[in-house]
């Protein structure tokens, strides 16, 4: 005979579950502008002023659309103060129109939208649930009077990882959705046995494998601000089917895309000329990435002398990008162009009976010199130069009366980890110089 506490643990077993779809966004950060930019096109300035406001719209636009049962949000959406009133107007439309949808949306503020920030005379609409900071909450989400999950979230208190030991609470047999700004390892994440982790703080997509059975992820900001935060951003919409089973998907929202774009010897053989190269290369990222505005940071990696005529003059070259490409619609507008200069140049150079050949020698000898009695990475005696080698520049700069003290002291006393990068430029520069060349003053456009 079957006793009660077995018919009711089979019925538990057997009993489907509900299916359900949420969306998971992170740091909006209203209050932070595009970086990287040290010259604005004009065409893009409308734009760019309101990528971030755009693509945090996008986020309620799409729980509006997608039929979600609540939308999830895991901090640092905005500086109340900092975003201003357009921020914080945009942060509000958003709530009261998921209000009016019936949409919950849980949120667990991280550093920059400290709950004590927000101003006690804005309250927030019934639907939205701001989870405190010194203790976590678990809330049963509902769907026609039956629980579907457990939300538990908690506020950050101002840590940059999660301190997971805080989401304690009883274990439940739902499908169960941490909420937290921060991360934390693998093993700490899974030791709190959640089914999903909604994690924030990271600006780029982050994903911690093993962290949860169906994700322990940060969607990152919706719109990436600065050359770090190169590639696609968005949101993440997680559905889980009534065996509890979640497929998350990546939705992109980003106006504006950085990108990171490395430049080799190889390429610039086959393309024949630098120029023709970037062009093609424009092209196809264009193409890739799905008619947004791009701006991209050129990384060129010269890995002997004999491709420097291919390259031309970097600044001519930059300027020319800009008005090829950057005035278009979608813009792809280069907002650097770095050429590192060659570690080694032609042997038959080295050995010429001329003032290059010196030159190059030189340049060699001081390429593993000790910079004003300061220790290189080895010490071996049988690489580094004797101290009457040691790269001292202050004599050079005493014969110019023009340098002020502070440009002699900079020139003069060259900091070690900037001492290879410094001799490579000024070594490409002599050499553009001694050959008849044009020489490119500043690599770094």
């Amino acid at each position: 005979m079957v006793c009660a506490a077995e018919k009711r643990r089979f019925k538990e077993e057997t009993m489907p579950g509900e299916s359900f779809r949420f969306i998971h966004a992170s740091d909006f950060h209203l209050e932070t502008p595009l970086g990287d930019l040290d010259h604005l096109p004009p065409q893009l300035r409308n734009a760019m002023a309101t990528a971030p406001r755009d693509a945090a719209a996008a986020v309620f636009e799409a729980a509006l659309a997608e039929n979600i049962d609540f939308l999830v949000l895991s901090g640092d959406l905005m500086h109340p103060v900092a975003a201003g009133p357009h921020g914080m107007s945009l942060l509000l439309d958003g709530f009261e129109k998921l209000h009016a949808a019936d949409t919950a949306v849980y949120w667990a503020a991280g550093i920059a939208d400290d709950p004590k920030q927000w101003p006690e005379a804005v309250p927030l609409p019934p639907n939205v649930t701001l989870f405190p900071r010194d203790r976590a909450v678990a809330i049963p989400h509902q769907r026609a009077g039956r629980t579907v999950c457990s939300v538990i979230g908690r506020s950050s208190e101002g840590r940059s990882t999660l301190h997971v030991a805080g989401f304690q609470t009883e274990t439940t047999d739902e499908f169960t959705v941490g909420i937290g700004h921060g991360i934390a390892d693998a093993s700490a994440l899974s030791g709190a046995r959640m089914d999903y982790w909604a994690l924030g703080g990271p600006h780029n997509h982050t994903e911690i494998e093993g962290g949860a059975t169906a994700g322990a992820l940060a969607p990152g900001s919706p719109q990436g601000r600065n050359s770090d935060e190169s590639g696609p951003h968005g949101y993440v919409v997680v559905d889980v089917d009534a065996e509890h089973t979640a497929r998350v998907r990546r939705v992109e929202t980003d106006r504006f895309r950085y990108l990171n774009v490395a430049i080799d010897s190889d390429e610039i053989r086959s393309a024949g000329r630098l120029r023709n190269l970037l062009g093609q290369k424009i092209a196809t990222l264009t193409n890739e990435h799905g008619g947004r505005h791009l701006l991209i940071s050129w990384e060129v990696t010269l890995d002997n002398a004999e491709v420097l005529p291919s390259v031309g003059d970097p600044t001519e070259l930059l300027r020319n990008l800009r008005r090829d490409h950057g005035t278009t619609n979608p813009a792809a507008w280069t907002t650097r162009l770095t050429v590192r200069p060659p570690h080694n140049y032609p042997k038959s150079w080295q050995d010429e009976d001329t003032i290059l050949g010196d030159f190059l020698r030189a340049s060699k000898k001081f390429a593993g010199a000790r910079v004003r009695g300061t220790a290189t990475s080895s010490d071996d005696a049988s690489t580094s130069p004797s101290n009457g080698d040691r790269l001292d520049l202050m004599p050079f700069t005493e014969e110019h009366s023009d340098l002020s003290s502070t440009a002699s002291s900079l020139l003069g006393d060259v900091p070690a980890d900037q001492r290879d990068s410094i001799l490579a430029e000024a070594t490409l520069m002599g050499v553009e110089l001694l050959r008849g060349g044009k020489p490119s003053w500043g690599r770094k456009s």
